[in-house]
């Protein structure tokens, strides 16, 4: 969990590149840039907001043989030992994203550095570390007086409520790869931006793992219990395996297959699906882990848990309170009209 409102940009380095197969060139500015009070907080909010309206997806650096090998993380910790530096490190990664720069559709624009204080992570302040880049240009109008007549002059400038790229580097679990948050506005190459420039890969931890393995469950849903049952019983699964995840701190396989699968036939099926994708999610070897409740939430959120039937009537099942759609909806078939039907019970009907 993340809170960046009492943030504050320390330094800031502001430079630009090209595209280096155009044979652009690249701008480093000889010195940090002077903010005052009027800029600061738009720069700022212009920084930063992207990632407080974002999921919170950590990724880390990560390099095939030896994080000692990693260009970009060796610069970033040189930088937290050092911030009194940042300025010319800041120039070391320009030119690592100048030299990145070679596909043709890469757009030149301008890349800044900032040093940020104040940041909160998991409930700890820590300093942190925003490499951002503006690419698109829009068009704006200024107005001059030239004597008797109001002049309409077009400009191109940035939009500072759109941030084209973005990540901010926190600096916590420095052996790991630190915890690192990556936007990207414009996905023309996004190779280019995470693999190329940042060299990281999805961070490894409660949050991953809890979202993996509610994906992994949503799939095995749509694959194997729907084909083998019916859509009541798919959304059933994914209410009774999200409330799961949400009553427990920590996630034990057996005491999920045991809770969540209503059906022992397809116990086996879950094994087997697990065996087969699990490379997929990268869960092959988990069987138990601590559970991140901000995961869960997020994943309540876009789990569908409606039935959408041909008669144009929907059912929408409760994940709140699941015991009363089991309780409360049966499923049968009608002989005389050949349809299937739903029976739902009710007391009275609720006033909306």
């Amino acid at each position: 969990m993340i809170n960046l409102y009492a943030a504050h940009i320390a330094s800031l380095s502001i430079h630009r590149v090209g595209n280096k197969s155009r044979n652009e060139g690249i701008f480093l500015s000889s010195a940090p840039y002077k903010m005052d009070d009027e800029i600061r907080p738009l720069l700022k909010e212009f920084f930063l907001k992207p990632f407080r309206d974002k999921e919170e997806n950590y990724f880390q650096f990560r390099h095939e043989a030896d994080l000692e090998f990693h260009d970009l993380y060796n610069t970033v910790s040189e930088i937290f030992d050092n911030p009194e530096r940042i300025h010319e490190h800041s120039k070391k990664i320009t030119k690592h994203l100048f030299d990145q720069s070679m596909h043709p559709h890469i757009k030149n624009g301008e890349v800044y550095v900032a040093y940020l204080e104040g940041l909160q992570i998991d409930n700890e302040k820590v300093d942190g570390i925003g490499i951002f880049k503006s690419e698109i240009k829009q068009d704006f109008l200024q107005f001059a007086e030239q004597g008797d007549q109001l002049d309409a002059i077009l400009q191109q400038g940035v939009n500072l409520k759109k941030l084209d790229k973005g990540a901010l580097i926190f600096n916590v679990k420095k052996e790991e790869g630190y915890k690192v948050l990556s936007i990207d506005s414009n996905r023309y190459d996004a190779r280019y931006w995470l693999e190329s420039f940042l060299g990281i890969d999805a961070f490894e931890d409660e949050n991953f793992f809890t979202k993996k393995y509610l994906k992994f469950c949503q799939d095995f849903a749509k694959d194997v219990v729907l084909p083998a049952e019916d859509k009541q019983q798919e959304v059933m699964f994914m209410n009774r395996a999200v409330n799961h995840f949400a009553k427990n701190d920590n996630f034990e396989e057996s005491s999920f297959v045991n809770e969540v699968i209503d059906n022992p036939a397809l116990v086996p099926e879950f094994n087997h699906y697990k065996t087969e994708k699990a490379p997929k999610y990268k869960i092959e070897d988990l069987t138990t882990f601590p559970i991140a409740n901000t995961a869960v939430s997020a994943a309540r959120k876009k789990i569908k848990n409606v039935i959408n039937l041909d008669t144009n009537i929907q059912i929408k099942m409760d994940f709140i309170n699941p015991d009363s759609a089991e309780r409360f909806v049966e499923k049968g078939w009608d002989e005389e009209k050949q349809m299937y039907y739903y029976l739902v019970y009710f007391n009275k009907e609720e006033k909306s």
